[in-house]
């Protein structure tokens, strides 16, 4: 620290400064801390029987600022300063760290001590080095390549004593309440978010499995930071997403749909969401969405209002005005996941146009092609072969920022043709009205209510659910949608502020092209 700083009384919080030590500890900043916890009810910090446990400490920034209130909260209670820090951490604060490290770290910051029972403890009535910050090495539970209890891949994390299991105690005991062998008011943390799979390229959520864990302990309250691809996608997370849609207990949800807002440097596809649930009180959920200095909220939602989360108030009142009209979806012509069976890294095409060989489009690199394949060679959906298509990438990315095109540009393919796992198509039956439905997807309106159920780079087919079909006998504009489904000057706004026109060259836009990760 320089004499500058000094003299203006500077004294930063170590734990605002650590960097992340891997993409499962990301550490938590005591800002973010301090709001989660200002949604607990005020009277907790004056209950001097109420147990807090964080599952899955790695700085035990939850721990340490809990105890600040604690300690300000039971003064007039316990009125002997050493008493109180003895009975706060002794009897109150619980935690399980990640891995052994952090549970040196979180003791350091919790207890101002690597060890509980140290010479420099702020607590003197333990007497063992752990506190109650616990850390045991766990064995992942093998069956069928996986781990029965989180799904790690035996294949990544199967390699011996001198690394890091990561199976994770909180979600690996049978009887997780013989740890501590206690109930707790309060869980709150910032679970780990997800594990490497064989290939390393689709890796596996495990946050849902911290939350349906802390569910079944029954606590008071139940607080965490959440990646919020849950709300609309995420591999496997179908049943999480419909329990947690469907739970009248939580109160509170905010949610940043850039995750560094909150993680400066760390990047979550789909953001960041914390929640509160108040297992005895049911009834509407109160939701803020923040977008840098745009904070929408907090507005009372039935969260189960359809089956993924609608992020956005004055979206929903836009989406409720669409479906007025009962029309038929446009998921009714376009095709499923590998239509013709093919996955995107299918190489069995030639490059060269043989007499009889159809046009296969597929996505390479991030770069569009066209390959040629017998008709002969085509095993599943001929019946579609023939068609007029609109082709659209499975993936776009593009980045966090608004407004966002929020889709991959289409590309009309003749009749007949096929393609890869890379390309969704929808099908027509000729070239006018091919033109007419590209026309549809390119305009705002289309993109918009697309966006309503894409929250990562993914589209899978049920990312367009509630865009509705259209006459594919003229040019759509955003002008004729915004009539006909009476959009206000401010929906027209917000749905514009949202979403930027899209150019007419594909050619120079980089496709994902990758494998879809839900459904």
């Amino acid at each position: 620290m320089t004499q500058m700083n000094a003299d203006k009384g500077y004294n930063p919080d170590v734990l605002s400064c650590i960097a992340n030590l891997s993409s499962d500890e990301v550490f938590t900043p005591p800002a973010l801390v301090n709001r989660m916890l200002d949604q607990l009810p005020a009277e907790l910090w004056r209950d001097k029987n109420a147990t807090f446990l964080d599952p899955g400490c790695k700085s035990g920034v939850f721990l340490r600022e809990i105890a600040k209130r604690l300690d300000k909260g039971l003064e007039a209670q316990i009125p002997d300063r050493q008493k109180r820090m003895n009975h706060i951490f002794k009897r109150q604060l619980f935690g399980l760290a990640i891995t052994e490290l952090t549970s040196l770290l979180s003791r350091r910051s919790v207890y101002c001590s690597k060890t509980a029972n140290g010479k420099y403890s702020v607590c003197g009535e333990f007497d063992n080095p752990q506190g109650n910050i616990r850390f045991e090495r766990v064995e992942h539970t093998w069956e069928n390549g996986r781990c029965r209890h989180c799904g790690a891949s035996r294949e990544a994390y199967d390699r011996g004593d001198e690394l890091e299991t990561h199976a994770y105690q909180f979600i690996h005991p049978e009887s997780l309440e013989e740890i501590f062998k206690m109930k707790f008011d309060v869980i709150i943390g910032n679970p780990p978010y997800q594990m490497g799979s064989d290939g390393g390229t689709r890796d596996i959520p495990i946050y849902n499995k911290f939350v349906e864990q802390a569910k079944k302990l029954n606590p008071r309250f139940l607080s965490m930071i959440i990646p919020s691809r849950w709300m609309a996608g995420g591999l496997g997370l179908a049943e999480f997403r419909q329990h947690m849609l469907e739970d009248r207990r939580i109160r509170k949800l905010v949610d940043y749909p850039a995750a560094s807002e909150l993680f400066p440097g760390v990047e979550v596809k789909g953001g960041i969401c914390y929640f509160l649930w108040d297992r005895d009180n049911e009834g509407e959920c109160a939701v803020t969405t923040v977008r840098g200095q745009d904070v929408v909220g907090p507005v009372d939602r039935n969260l189960g209002e359809f089956d993924v989360f609608i992020r956005d108030s004055h979206a929903l009142e836009i989406l409720r005005k669409v479906r007025r009209k009962h029309e038929l979806s446009i998921i009714e012509i376009l095709s499923v996941d590998k239509e013709f069976g093919w996955t995107s890294n299918f190489d069995g095409f030639q490059n060269t146009e043989r007499p009889g060989d159809l046009p296969l489009y597929y996505i390479r690199k991030m770069k569009r092609g066209v390959g040629y394949i017998a008709r002969k060679s085509v095993n599943k959906s001929e019946r579609l072969i023939d068609t007029w298509k609109v082709l659209v990438p499975e993936a776009f990315n593009g980045g966090d920022g608004v407004p966002h095109q929020i889709m991959g540009k289409p590309l009309i393919a003749p009749s007949p043709s096929v393609c890869t796992q890379s390309f969704l198509f929808f099908y027509v039956s000729s070239s006018a009205e091919a033109e007419s439905f590209q026309s549809y997807y390119k305009t705002r309106f289309f993109r918009f209510l697309v966006s309503l159920r894409k929250i990562t780079q993914h589209a899978t087919r049920s990312t367009y659910t509630w865009v509705p079909q259209q006459v594919w006998d003229r040019k759509w504009t955003d002008e004729d949608l915004y009539k006909k489904y009476k959009l206000t000057q401010e929906d027209i706004a917000f749905i514009e502020s949202r979403v930027k026109p899209m150019a007419d060259d594909a050619s120079a836009e980089p496709d994902d092209g990758g494998e879809a990760d839900d459904e």
